[in-house]
């Protein structure tokens, strides 16, 4: 198994569809930045459904040691700009994105990336979930888009 480190979706939406829980099977150690649990504990204190950080014990916060390029800072936001810092100080570790330019970023940097997607699609291959068909509806339906040409791509890595 790998590290991770995730910014803020992947928590977000693996939470609301109830397989946050799946990190730490799939992963070794799982790494987030400050910036992100900020994120997440600004939107708990004004009453969205968001994981609070704190109740997970295999959840590490670490701060990167630089910042990125500043040109990086006009389009991306805080959480996505401190997981991409901290990801080329740890190249080994997968990064855990959802935002499309911010994934094109850090691949353009040699980081593996994977979304939410990957992570159900890796623990359905792994024997971890029997379906994940019934996991991209819930998905869908607590605020991720998912274009239908993505969840017939996905459908069909899975044999579903």
């Amino acid at each position: 198994m790998s590290d991770a480190i995730s910014n803020t979706s992947p928590l977000l939406y693996l939470y609301r569809i109830g397989k946050i829980e799946l990190l730490p099977r799939l992963f070794d150690k799982i790494f987030t930045v400050p910036s992100v649990a900020d994120e997440l504990q600004t939107g708990h204190q004004k009453g969205y459904d968001v994981p609070l950080l704190e109740r997970y014990h295999w959840l590490e916060i670490v701060s990167p040691k630089q910042t990125t390029s500043e040109w990086l800072a006009r389009d991306l936001g805080k959480g996505e700009l401190e997981t991409i810092a901290l990801a080329l100080e740890r190249q080994e570790m997968i990064v855990l994105l959802d935002d499309g330019l911010a994934r094109r970023i850090a691949q353009a940097a040699g980081i593996e990336v994977w979304g939410t997607l990957r992570v159900l699609l890796e623990a359905k291959n792994q024997g971890l979930l029997p379906a994940i068909a019934p996991l991209i509806d819930d998905l869908s339906d607590s605020g991720m888009w998912i274009s239908a040409d993505i969840k017939r791509r996905i459908l069909s890595l899975a044999g579903e």
